[in-house]
Formats: structure tokens, C-alpha cells, sequence
């Protein structure tokens, strides 16, 4: 063996045993002592204070902070430094764009909200976007290539490379290569997903839903969408297709909001029904009807622990949860709880988050594709 080949195999197996250290310390925000860490890595004690030194001047390990009590002098504990990088998730929504800066840990430190008209093109929401963007990053004093990962939320079916196949609620919008567009603002990996399925997960991370297994998710607002979770896990399907059951016109899901907006009266609906207005109140559980129609049949489908409702009707909850589950005793076997998501417009923003920082622990988790921990915005 030569003294080249030797040394690229000891900065190989550093390389190892710093993932290895920073997958341990990941997993418990109080840290570790040096002797706990040593025996969940099975490294050495020797290897493994090698290993904090250099994370700790790399600036990805910190000491944490002391805790009061116990007699004598505590040993010193190791954290990972969830702000050694960042993160971002972008939601491209009818009308606006929200980016969310975060650490690693999904923490939003900025965001940055731009208005869009509904009738926009391709090329005016595209830059409506990148303006969200660059507004955040200027929010934190970042420049994209600081970035590790990045998500992005549209509407509409996405493939696995981050093109929109299809979308009928954004003007121009089929086709739209999202991960390349936004790669050419960021470094690291631009994922992108359906909003649903990103709502969705968010709820299962931060959300109402973060102790359920088994999750039907119903963005409810102008256009009516649906994410599953089904064992803890969001569900794609075959094709990236699951849940777009709104897709058969049989369902109402795309008749459901047009209740709304042809009710004959002035201002809010909603306000309205509070208010006591019968055509309101009527409008809103035809609304409900229809709405109840693709849930029950999801619900048939999955038995799910919890539905929760969310998006832009979810502020008026109160007059949309009571008929929904009354409609549900009707058509379902077993009634779900049904809760409303409490991450209000972030939400969507949140699971783009979330899937960038899947994203980020699977690269950490398996290390393909980095030779050198310092590169991970590369990867």
C-alpha cells in the first residue's frame, strides 16, 4: 500500500467517523458527554475527541450549555449546531410567494412574503418567486451558495426531477422546470413537491398531526387539494399521483369552492354566516357537501387516525368541522377526528422545509456523494 493511498484512507475513514459523530449528535438537541458519544458511535475515546475537536473548529459542534444540580463538576456536552447551515422551502401559491429561511432544525429565522395576482404567466410568478427569494436570503445576510437544501411547493402534478407536468390552477405553469429554475438562486439540492403533499407533511412534523401515523390531509380554500400520510411516511404513489382524487369530476372538489364565490350576497361569506345570513350559511354547506364527498371516500379508503383541515378556509373552521363530520357519520364506516391545522399559512412553506431537510439527513445518514463534510452544499 502506498503513503498516498494510506493517507486517502485515513481521510476517508475521518470523513466516516465525522458523519457518524454528527448522526449521533442530531438526534438529541441536550448533546452528549465525550464518553456517551464514544459509546453510541462505537468510535474510540481518542477517535472521538479527534472527531469533536475538528467538528467544534469546522463550526458544526458546540458545547452546550451547563446544567444546574448534581454535585461536582459536570462533564462537558457536545451538540450539534443546528444554524451551521441553512435551509430554505418556497410556496408558489395563486396569490403569493412565501420563502422561509430556517437552520437545520427547521427553526424559520426569516421570511419573506411577495404578492401574486392569480392571472399571472410563467414568467411574471418565476419572478415573483426569485424577488422571494432573494428577499429572505438579504433577510439573513446569506447568499445562496450558503444554502444546503432547498424545497419548493407548487400546485399541480410534479415529477421526480422538478418539473410541473400538469397544473390547471396557475396560468402557463405545466412544464415549468422549478428545480432549475431556482438552482440557478441557490446551491445544494432543489426538490420540489406538490403543495398538498408538503401541507401534509408539515402537519405530520410540526403540526397537529405530528404524533399520528395515519393522516388524511384537505387543503381547503379556492382550489381543494389532498396529502396523505399513511405510517408515518407521506405517500407519493406510482406515478407522484396519490391523493389527487379531485381529479374525477364525480367528487364535486372542483364544483366545492364555486359555492362560495356565486352566493349572491357582498363581502366575506364567512363573516356573513356568523352573521346570520341564511344564503351564507347555505352556501357554505353546499360547500361542505361536496367538500365531504372525495374525504369520505379517501377515509373509506385509508382509515385514517386523524383528517385535518387546512389552508385558506381553516381560519373559518368553526363553520366547516360540524358539517364535515356530520356528513362523514353518514358515508364512513368509522368517523375520524377531525382537527384544524394550527400553522396557518406557513404551512405549505414548512413541508417545503421539511423536505429539503429530509433531504439533508439522508446525505448525512449515508454520506454518498460527499468526500469532505465541508462540501455538503455541493451535494
Amino acid at each position: 500500500m502506498t503513503a498516498e493511498t494510506t493517507g486517502g484512507d485515513l481521510s476517508r475513514l475521518r470523513h466516516l467517523n465525522a458523519l457518524t459523530a454528527i448522526r449521533v449528535l442530531r438526534a438529541d438537541e441536550a448533546g452528549f458527554t465525550l464518553t456517551e458519544l464514544a459509546r453510541r458511535t462505537g468510535l474510540s475515546r481518542a477517535s472521538t475527541e479527534d472527531v469533536v475537536r475538528d467538528l467544534t473548529e469546522r463550526g458544526w459542534v458546540a458545547e452546550a450549555e451547563k446544567t444546574a444540580g448534581g454535585v461536582g463538576r459536570p462533564a462537558r456536552r457536545y451538540r450539534f449546531r443546528a444554524d451551521a447551515g441553512h435551509l430554505l422551502g418556497v410556496d408558489i401559491g395563486r396569490h403569493r410567494v412565501l420563502a422561509l429561511l430556517t437552520d437545520l432544525d427547521g427553526k424559520v429565522l426569516h421570511s419573506h412574503r411577495v404578492e401574486a395576482a392569480p392571472g399571472l404567466g410563467r414568467v411574471e410568478r418565476l419572478a415573483a418567486t426569485d424577488d422571494a427569494v432573494r428577499g429572505v436570503l438579504r433577510a439573513g445576510a446569506l447568499s445562496g451558495d450558503r444554502l444546503w437544501a432547498s424545497g419548493v411547493a407548487t400546485t399541480g402534478l410534479v415529477d421526480g426531477t422538478g418539473k410541473v407536468m400538469l397544473s390547471e390552477a396557475l396560468h402557463e405553469w405545466t412544464g415549468v422546470d422549478l428545480a432549475a429554475h431556482l438552482g440557478r438562486l441557490v446551491a445544494g439540492r432543489v426538490l420540489v413537491e406538490n403543495d398538498s403533499k408538503l401541507a401534509a407533511l408539515a402537519e405530520n412534523w410540526q403540526g397537529v398531526a405530528r404524533h399520528s401515523r395515519d393522516v388524511v390531509f384537505i387543503l381547503s380554500g379556492v382550489a381543494t387539494g389532498a396529502g396523505l400520510i399513511i405510517d408515518g411516511k407521506l405517500h407519493r404513489g406510482f406515478g407522484n399521483a396519490a391523493g389527487e382524487i379531485g381529479a374525477l369530476p364525480a367528487v364535486g372538489w372542483t364544483r366545492a369552492p364555486e359555492h362560495l364565490r356565486d352566493w349572491p350576497g357582498e363581502g366575506d361569506i364567512f363573516a356573513a354566516a356568523r352573521d346570520g345570513d341564511r344564503r351564507a350559511a347555505a352556501a357554505i354547506r353546499r360547500y361542505v357537501k361536496d367538500l365531504a364527498v372525495g374525504v369520505s371516500a379517501l377515509v373509506l379508503t385509508l382509515d385514517p387516525e386523524l383528517v385535518v383541515v387546512g389552508g385558506g378556509f381553516a381560519g373559518s373552521a368553526d363553520l366547516l368541522i360540524g358539517p364535515l363530520r356530520a356528513e362523514l357519520d353518514r358515508w364512513c364506516i368509522r368517523t375520524p377526528e377531525i382537527r384544524v391545522s394550527t400553522l396557518a399559512d406557513q404551512g405549505v412553506a414548512l413541508g417545503a422545509v421539511k423536505l429539503a431537510a429530509d433531504h439533508v439527513g439522508t446525505v448525512l445518514a449515508s454520506g454518498s456523494g460527499l468526500t469532505s463534510i465541508d462540501q455538503f452544499a455541493r451535494a
